[in-house]
């Protein structure tokens, strides 16, 4: 009995949704009043009195519907006599071109009893007469059975909504002003809020336990599991917050079963590696607050919003729902095989008749006494009876406005004829003659002109073409109208007085040239403007022949033939239907009566294709058939029964023409012909129709000349037919049915849908509420090997961002219950903004372009790819390890060497390095100063390119030993103390570095803080000087006195820095004795930096390793005293650091400094510097080289004017730590090529934590080399080598030549053995020059033995590796190094840590972000990330905000079609919002903290169903 009051109650609240849920529409109302007004409506169906546990499930399944999105449709109530009724009031539709009537059916659930069902109240059933009433200019959608039948699916949807995560917008791109509309109801954030809905619910019978269950018992009824559910439903803004809270619940354990995402919170005691992050202090963090953003922990101690993570969780669970396509439909697409061709369904109907035979229309008869042309007859009429009438128009009233009688059609059309071809140019130079093409412009509301026009034509023998009236320079589909009638030569406009005033003028009066049309001659062809022709002038006329006779645009600007022959022809058929016009006259007390209406069917290309013809049995009904939806979508008839849930009721649109035969042929592939129940396209054999597309003879040949066949291949007849590009069958006693067109089939997983079957449905969703009836196009793309239905409809202004998008998936769930189909794209634009045909529709291909083009500018998008995309490839399925030693034996049977490579041997170089008798870097300079003291080391450049400050080896040596004095002195700093050097880029950290050398001390780099930017950029600071446990910080006068300012004192707690020294006031002194460490292997640096990953690591390196390092590059790069080396570098941590501080001193070569920051005033710096000391070998950061590439590209001939020359640069390499951007290389070679630039000079190195410097090009060995891999083969961890411009082709550059000593193996990460070539793997690389592990507080060794201790674990088991965290792989190539030996090229695909797995195969984000990047224009940088299995794409915009939602389908499109992936999240933000750090490498890690933490502003967040 409960049960049974639950579902009365369910059912009131479905036919009263807007009464109870938004009273305001009838009027204002109290709670109280509200509360009393429910009781009634729901008191019949209360159990009086209730039962306790009765009382609770109707409070909660109150407590549901209140929660769900409002609808207003009336379906589930409505009983079967009802849509018996309905159906027999729906009136029969006759329009030209499609079928004559469709109207859906739908039965009501039969399992629900009569008496349960809710009657239709009077006020809805007299609203729905108002919105039938409220007439509208496209009515061919209209169907209340149609509307009926999509309520009715989706009252089923009701109690299994799914939650779908609203957008999120800015605010400036709302459109509405009040909150509500503005913010999602299920995204609140902050404690207050959920206080007070605590508050609240206490006083309220319905608990959150009590949500809860309720949620349970929904999980239950749809997936039939004990478990819990994983939806969690929208709750409207001030109701209940239970659904919110569950969300929180589930978001924090549901991410339990997902890989936890890595930890990137600030440093604890626990952790060792750090990330760059606002510190506070260090026993306690303070997260940012960005506005009223509050943050909480997840289980795994990553920062979340209750807003964005909440929303991402609801994307979660509703995608763990199951699709409806089973796994059948994925292709298999592994590296080795192409894809695979979906699997027909083995239950789908198929076709089971026999073959159609063609249908044969009345024979002909001869007639003598007509005229041999429709000139003639125009004479004949003109003349014999001029007073009889051939036209009348009348106005909206029906009364007549103007009567054209046969006379003054044939004067005014010979009046036409004759200024046609003597008025026009000169008598010399007739500007048209017999044969020329000319253009009639009447407006369809003056068809006299228009007709006289046309005769006029045809009396002077060119040749007219009809088209619309232009209404803007700019109309859609004006390009094409224009290149037709350029390809037709027309020179020479006709057009009416009216109509020649209304088109749009220039400032001077004269009509400019529209977009794409050639230059044409404006004749207006009313009597004034006319001449009247001389007595002895008559036209010639001529029996029809085979000439065309007029030009028919077709809706795709094609212009179709019509010979004099067939337009003749036409008229003689068309006229056997005498019968008709009586019987329409023939009307009743109730109007017209139905037998009486003349359907007929037409396209373009064969005119009229089909008319219904009187029958003797005035009482005989039209052919009806009451067809299956289901087996239409396959091609095939199935008569079914009208109660099911969804069919389709077609009506007859007569018989064949007469003299002409029709059969239907298989829409695609040969032309054969169908069997009894399959729908095909019509096809027509007749003298009355075009004849051919002028000016296109392939397409002509397609669809003028088809020759249908039969199943054998034999041609059903010898003469050709035409394709009407109509969709039908021919049914019982020859009776044609159309059930769609050609142009708006689409075809979805081998099923087809027509585009105005999903345009009814969506207009049947609460019609006319939300978006304008006749302005929603339907057209597919195509995506990933198939056709994606997208919607785009105009928007009512009126309507709020929350009502829009629950209509939106209201939209979806109506095409998914009916059509069986899911929408990949929903979009809706601003009123009035869709491309107009001149009648006033939308221009679909116009609409469609700009979707693809990315100019739609819509105000709301939602996506739906996980629900439409289920032909992804199988996701990889793990395979059992395989041992290494298997490995191995697999790599020697088959004929692929180990992955391994070396640079030279250290021993076996001879070269009088002077310098390696020394151990230590502090020795090698104080030689330097005795030996060749005034020799200059480093010169620093200024913005202007002058010298601001150089250092000989003498004066660095006196300024290192005077900091050494500071350093003991007065910081009282021990042997093996730390010592943070915080410097701008110069002179100044050299010394400082050096003085700590000298004192015994351990010197750490650190970038200063940015004064503009120091609550930000000092925090940072001042994390490295606590975890490096720095004893002494040493600056500039001017930073110490911002590391103790007041805005400093805001970010940090400036009373905890250690003890601070100003090096602008060294003593004169010089220190007792210097320093010299006891042993290579003690600490010479820390070297601390911020992975891409957001991790901030510092690596330890030794006085041994330092000057293995420097004698490496010395002699790659083959540097001595006599050398010159321009540095546009950061100098802080890195290669960077060695080249700027260390590399000199070791060689002895003048180094010219250039701080990268001086190239944001002068971005010619670097390259004037290095033209003007004739420097030979530069380095330079991505960051400089972007920089030059944007900012000099318009200057390359301005700078050759200022003698700018580099073809003096023999290296110009690139530090990173990061895979070679090719593109910009390439684009940086071929800028500077013209400047003298060799292409061969750039190139790039590679290091990362464990070894700074790995590889680096050099002066001697060959070129970098270049190789193209197959993208999808390195997902599945191989390396398959194809052509340039393959699909799927990846190019990769060569990261330089590998350092002499140092030792590079490829090995599995995860079973740490060796692998072949042709796999890609973890760098494993063994040098004297490695660090020696990461710098710890807490002396934490685990992540130390595994990345600097590690071993192989099968082959060569001995040599000590250190994991470099980063994949590539080696390829032996052709080339000879300078010893002879064949060249081992290593390639760099990306780090490790940032390789994201999806769907079981591994991806790297620079490639997903390349291809967004290529998406859109508009779109200037990209990033991306996962979170809880999502794919998050961040995209900066450079545009207008209302240029943000174009992004989201095309960043989705390009994702799928390169990378199989379905985007989960889209987020567009502002230019500069995706964090870089000094070396140009995205801080991926920071922007996802930043965006789960609601921190990034975002113009729009889309989330893809």
């Amino acid at each position: 009995r409960a049960g049974r009051a639950t579902l009365g109650a369910s059912l009131v609240l479905r036919a009263h949704p807007a009464e109870l849920r938004f009273p305001s529409l009838a009027g204002d109302i109290t709670q109280k009043g509200y509360e009393k007004k429910r009781s009634k409506l729901i008191g019949a169906y209360l159990p009086q009195p209730p039962t306790a546990n009765g009382a609770a499930v109707v409070r909660c399944r109150l407590q549901h519907s209140e929660g769900a999105p409002r609808r207003t449709f009336r379906s589930a109530h409505i009983g079967v006599c009802d849509v018996r009724e309905a159906a027999a009031r729906e009136r029969v539709a006759s329009t030209a071109g499609n079928r004559p009537l469709f109207y859906f059916r739908f039965g009501v659930d039969q399992a629900l009893p009569q008496e349960r069902r809710a009657p239709v109240t009077p006020s809805s059933a007299s609203r729905y007469h108002r919105r039938r009433s409220s007439g509208s200019r496209d009515e061919r959608y209209r169907s209340d059975v149609h509307t009926e039948a999509v309520q009715a699916a989706l009252a089923k949807h009701k109690e299994r909504k799914m939650a779908v995560p609203m957008p999120s917008k800015r605010r400036s791109l709302v459109v509405q002003t009040s909150m509500d509309a503005y913010t999602p109801p299920d995204t609140s954030s902050g404690s207050e809020d959920e206080g007070s809905v605590q508050g609240d619910s206490q006083g309220t019978p319905t608990s959150s336990q009590g949500s809860i269950n309720m949620e349970h018992w929904i999980s239950q009824a749809i997936h039939g599991s004990t478990t819990s559910t994983t939806s969690s439903s929208s709750t409207q803004s001030g109701g209940s917050g239970a659904a919110h809270r569950l969300a929180d619940v589930m978001a924090q354990t549901h991410i339990e079963n997902h890989s936890a995402p890595p930890d990137v919170t600030t440093y604890t005691s626990e952790h060792s590696i750090q990330v760059e992050r606002p510190q506070g202090s260090t026993g306690s963090r303070t997260a940012p607050k960005y506005g009223n953003a509050e943050l909480m922990e997840t289980g795994d101690g990553v920062p979340v919003s209750s807003r964005v993570s909440a929303k991402i969780q609801q994307l979660v669970n509703t995608l763990k729902r199951p699709k409806r396509p089973p796994l059948r439909e994925f292709f298999v697409d592994d590296f080795e095989e192409l894809l695979e061709v979906q699997q027909p369904d083995p239950n789908q109907p198929k076709p089971e008749g026999a073959q159609m035979l063609a249908m044969r229309g009345e024979q002909l008869g001869v007639v003598t006494n007509w005229p041999p042309s429709l000139e003639a007859a125009l004479q004949r009429w003109g003349t014999i009876s001029p007073k009889a009438p051939c036209l009348t128009t009348m106005d909206t009233n029906g009364k007549p406005l103007y009567i054209l009688t046969y006379g003054k059609l044939w004067t005014r059309s010979m009046k036409v004829a004759y200024s046609i071809l003597h008025k026009l140019g000169t008598k010399q130079e007739p500007m048209v003659r017999p044969g020329d093409r000319v253009a009639l412009v009447f407006p369809n509301n003056d068809p006299a002109a228009f007709m006289a026009a046309f005769y006029g034509c045809l009396l002077a023998e060119v040749v007219p073409v009809p088209i619309e009236v232009p209404l803007t320079r700019k109309d859609a589909g004006s390009q094409q109208i224009g290149f037709l009638l350029g390809s037709c030569g027309v020179t020479v406009a006709l057009t009416s007085d009216a109509c020649h005033k209304g088109l749009p003028k220039s400032p001077t009066g004269e009509i400019p040239q529209f977009k794409g049309w050639p230059k044409l001659l404006w004749f207006v062809t009313e009597s004034k403007h006319l001449s009247k022709p001389p007595r002895d002038w008559f036209p010639h006329i001529k029996d029809a022949n085979n000439d065309t006779a007029y030009i028919e645009v077709s809706h795709v600007a094609l212009g179709i033939n019509v010979s004099f022959r067939r337009l003749l022809e036409r008229q003689n058929s068309g006229t056997r239907r005498p019968q008709v016009t009586r019987k329409a006259a023939v009307t009743s007390h109730k109007g017209l009566r139905q037998e009486v209406i003349c359907p007929c069917a037409s396209s373009p290309e064969a005119l009229t294709v089909a008319i219904r013809r009187p029958t003797d049995d005035s009482n005989q009904p039209p052919g009806r058939g009451v067809l299956s939806m289901h087996g239409l979508t396959y091609g095939v008839i199935r008569v079914d029964s009208e109660e099911k849930l969804s069919v389709l009721t077609v009506q007859d649109v007569g018989l064949v023409m007469p003299g002409a035969i029709m059969c239907s042929v298989k829409p695609d592939g040969v032309p054969q012909l169908c069997r009894t129940d399959e729908i095909g396209e019509l096809c027509v054999c007749a003298v009355a129709t075009g004849t051919s597309y002028y000016g296109l003879s392939g397409m002509t040949k397609n669809t003028f000349e088809v020759f249908p066949m039969t199943s054998s291949g034999a041609p059903i007849s010898e003469y050709p037919f035409i394709r009407t590009g109509l969709l039908g069958f021919v049914g019982p006693g020859g009776l044609v049915f159309v059930v769609g067109k050609m142009d708006g089939l689409m075809v979805v997983s081998g099923r087809r849908h027509n585009a105005d079957d999903i345009v009814a449905t969506a207009l049947a969703v609460e019609p006319m509420k939300f978006v304008y009836r006749g302005r929603i196009a339907v057209f597919s793309v195509t995506v990933l090997h198939d056709e994606r239905i997208v919607i785009v409809a105009e928007q009512r202004p009126d309507s709020t961002e929350e009502d829009s998008f629950q209509w939106m998936s209201r939209v979806l769930q109506a095409i998914d219950s009916i059509h069986q189909v899911g929408v990949y794209c929903l979009a809706l634009v601003p009123a009035n903004t869709l491309p107009k045909t001149p009648l006033g529709g939308i221009h679909l291909s116009e609409t469609k372009q700009l979707f693809l083009e990315g100019s739609l500018h819509p105000c709301n998008v939602l996506m739906c790819p996980h629900t439409c995309v289920t032909n992804l490839p199988k996701p990889r399925q793990k395979q059992p390890e395989i041992g290494p030693a298997s490995v191995m034996v697999g790599n020697l049977v088959s004929g692929k060497r180990i992955a391994q490579a070396s640079g030279r041997d250290l021993g076996q170089i001879e070269d009088n390095d002077q310098a390696r008798k020394f151990l230590f870097l502090s020795e090698v300079l104080q030689w330097r100063a005795q030996t060749t003291p005034d020799h200059v080391l480093y010169t620093l450049l200024n913005c202007r390119g002058a010298i601001a400050n150089s250092l000989t080896c003498v004066q660095l040596h006196k300024r290192a030993e005077k900091i050494a004095v500071m350093l003991m002195e007065r910081g009282h700093l021990q042997d093996g103390d730390h010592v943070a050097l915080v410097y701008p880029p110069g002179i100044d950290l050299i010394a400082a570095f050096y003085g700590c050398l000298y004192a015994g001390c351990v010197p750490i780099t650190v970038r200063p803080p940015h004064p503009q930017n120091i609550a930000t950029t000092l925090p940072t600071v001042k994390m490295i000087v606590e975890v490096s446990r720095s004893a002494c910080l040493m600056t500039t006068q001017l930073i110490c006195k911002l590391l103790r300012s007041r805005e400093a004192a805001a970010a940090v707690d400036v009373r905890t820095w250690p003890l601070i020294l100003d090096t602008d006031d060294l003593p004169k002194k010089r220190p007792a004795q210097i320093c010299k460490p006891c042993n290579p292997d003690t600490l010479a640096y820390l070297d601390f930096s911020v992975s891409t990953t957001g991790m901030l690591a510092g690596v330890k390196m030794s006085h041994a390793a330092t000057s293995a390092f420097c004698r490496s590059i010395k002699l790659q790069c083959e540097l001595y005293p006599s050398r010159e080396v321009a540095i546009c570098l950061d100098p802080y941590c890195g290669l960077g650091f060695v080249l700027w501080c260390l590399c000199s001193v070791y060689s002895g070569h003048q180094s010219i400094l250039i701080p990268p920051s001086e190239l944001e005033t002068n971005p010619a710096l670097w390259l004037l510097a290095v033209s003007q000391y004739k420097v030979r070998d530069t380095f330079c950061s991505y960051s400089v080289m972007e920089l030059c590439t944007k900012g000099l590209g318009s200057q390359t001939e301005s700078l050759k004017a200022r003698g700018l020359d580099l073809s003096r640069v023999r290296t110009c390499v690139v530090v990173a730590e990061e895979r070679p951007r090719i593109a910009l290389t390439q684009s940086f070679s071929k800028l500077f090529k013209d400047l003298g630039l060799h292409p061969r000079a750039v190139s790039t190195s590679f290091g990362c934590r464990v070894n700074l410097a790995i590889c680096l090009q050099g002066t001697s060995g060959p070129d970098p080399t270049t190789v193209y891999v197959d993208m999808r083969a390195l997902r599945h961890d191989r390396v398959r080598l194809v052509e340039r411009g393959s699909p799927h082709s990846l190019p990769l550059m060569e990261s330089g030549k590998i350092l002499p000593g140092v030792r590079i193996i490829i090995a599995n990460p995860e079973t740490k053995g060796p692998l072949g070539d042709s796999h890609l793997g973890e760098i494993w690389v063994h040098s004297a020059h490695n660090a020696s592990g990461y710098f710890t507080i807490y002396g934490d060794e685990s992540l130390q033995s595994d990345h600097f201790n590690s071993r192989l674990s099968f082959g060569d088991t001995q040599t000590i590796w250190a994991r470099t965290g980063y994949l590539g792989f080696l390829r032996r190539t052709e080339l000879t190094d300078a010893n002879g030996e064949r060249h081992d090229a290593l390639y760099v695909v990306g780090a490790l840590d940032e390789a994201m797995e999806l769907r079981g195969m591994r991806y790297h984000p620079i490639d997903i972000e390349t291809s967004v990047i290529r998406a859109h224009k508009s779109v200037t940088e990209c990033a991306v990330f996962t979170w809880t299995n999502l794919l998050v794409v961040v995209v900066e915009l450079d545009g207008s905000e209302q240029e943000a939602l174009d992004l989201v389908p095309l960043v989705t499109n390009v994702v799928l079609e390169e990378h199989y992936l379905i985007v989960g999240v889209v987020v567009v933000v502002d230019i500069g919002v995706i964090p870089i750090n000094s070396r140009g490498e995205k801080q991926r890690m920071h922007l996802r903290d930043g965006f789960l933490a609601d921190q990034l502003d975002p113009i729009y967040v889309a989330y893809n169903m």
